[in-house]
């Protein structure tokens, strides 16, 4: 069964916690603290596999959980390292947040590889907090919570055309005559129940992908029919073949069968549906009228030509008009912006540290601000202030956790020293 979604538990590692111990040898009067740091928790990371094409790996285990990091030591030996877990998953997964449904990340284009969850960081050992009014302190710092969060993955596949259309109007037969695709065909309804990706590769053009996404119904957006499961596989296309029944061989209105396709696509996502179509009047060899009436592909160019979508006849079987529709298909998409489509991060893991309610104080001691508390630790476990991200999330969170306010409050002045653990800073506006 193709699986393009899949709803998993993650967890990142949590810090080993450092180490309280005292040096103890033979002829040595002071031996002073001697307890290790406790060990990184390991990340929890996605990479893009380039042989998988399904979520099926996902439906059979839910919850994936890196390691602990190992707690510091005596002697000032270090916690080893927990292993980051990695999860591989096809190209066009996008990852998103389960109870929001926002984008954490989306496995396409460049990104090959991103970390979603950092593991905590490792305790401070005792040796750390020896000063010379405290030189034989009991006191190891602990190491980083985990972050955990369900996700729900989707796969969205990667395609430059779209094949949307009421089912059994002949999409899977034109992917095969075009492509190196073999989709399953017969005549009946659904046959198609996973998307099929085929090339198209044409003299003098540059090739592109064409996705068959299977049969739409009227109330697919609802969910009424297969259609609803796969619209998502259409979000990434850029230009839309819409496949009709020119001959209304089931007995359907051509005209009316684009109308409802379009009604779905607009209901689905507005965006979609304002893309560029092109519509395949199919089975022309099947067309049957009287004397004197109207070509049901005449009746559709006066119909759809006005709002600027082109109408193309063509017959899968015998391939007549196929050609010129896909030399169309072509110099459309060179017109197009050739970036592909990503869905860009709307949400942000370590945001959960700006609003989650734990306490912190800011006190002024002497001449310097100090800062400090259970958030603040939390803080400073996950964030790499070497790094411009974490640097611009540390500002993030100063902000917004109301911290900067309460300092200003306090009196503090630019040029003045602020201190949160071992991190000291000047303030500046």
């Amino acid at each position: 069964m193709f699986a393009d979604r899949a709803k998993i538990f993650i967890r990142s590692g949590k810090g080993g916690d450092g180490h309280v111990s005292f040096r103890r040898e033979l002829y040595v009067p002071n031996g002073g603290p001697d307890g290790g740091d406790g060990g990184r928790g390991g990340d929890v990371i996605f990479e893009v596999d380039e042989g998988l094409n399904t979520l099926q790996d996902f439906r059979h285990k839910r919850k994936y959980a890196a390691k602990d990091g190992e707690p510091g030591g005596k002697r000032r030996c270090h916690g080893a390292d927990a292993d980051d877990i990695v999860l591989r998953v096809p190209e066009g997964t996008v990852i998103k947040e389960a109870q929001s449904g926002k984008v954490i990340a989306d496995m396409s284009g460049d990104n090959r590889r991103q970390v979603i969850l950092k593991g905590g960081r490792g305790g401070l050992g005792n040796q750390h907090f020896a000063t010379a009014t405290m030189q034989i302190p009991k006191y190891a710092q602990p190491g980083q919570p985990a972050q955990e969060l369900w996700v729900n993955l989707e796969l969205k596949v990667i395609a430059d055309v779209g094949l949307v259309g009421f089912p059994n109007v002949g999409k899977s037969t034109f992917l095969s005559r075009v492509t190196n695709a073999r989709p399953k065909i017969a005549n009946y309804h659904f046959t198609t129940l996973s998307p099929n990706l085929g090339v198209v590769d044409m003299p003098g053009t540059r090739g592109f992908v064409i996705a068959d996404i299977p049969g739409l119904i009227e109330g697919a957006s609802e969910g009424v029919g297969l259609g609803h499961e796969f619209l998502r596989h259409i979000e990434r296309t850029k230009l839309i073949i819409h496949v009709v029944d020119a001959a209304g061989t089931e007995g359907r209105d051509p005209v009316e069968d684009i109308r409802k396709i379009n009604a779905e696509l607009r209901a689905y996502n507005p965006e979609i549906a304002d893309r560029p179509q092109i519509i395949a009047a199919n089975k022309i060899d099947a067309i049957y009228r009287e004397e004197g009436q109207e070509s049901p592909v005449e009746r559709l160019k006066r119909e759809f030509e006005p709002q600027g979508i082109p109408v193309f006849p063509i017959s899968g079987v015998t391939g007549e008009g196929i050609q010129e529709l896909l030399y169309e298909v072509s110099r459309r998409l060179d017109e197009l912006d050739d970036e592909p489509v990503i869905f860009q991060q709307e949400y942000f893991p370590e945001d959960e540290l700006i609003y989650e309610d734990l306490p912190y104080t800011v006190e002024k001691e002497d001449d310097i601000y100090v800062v400090e508390g259970p958030k603040i630790e939390k803080m400073l476990g996950y964030t790499n202030l070497d790094s411009e991200k974490g640097f611009q999330f540390f500002q993030k969170f100063l902000k917004d956790t109301g911290i900067l306010e309460e300092l200003e409050a306090k009196g503090i002045q630019e040029g003045d020293t602020v201190r949160m653990y071992g991190l000291q800073f000047d303030y500046y506006k």
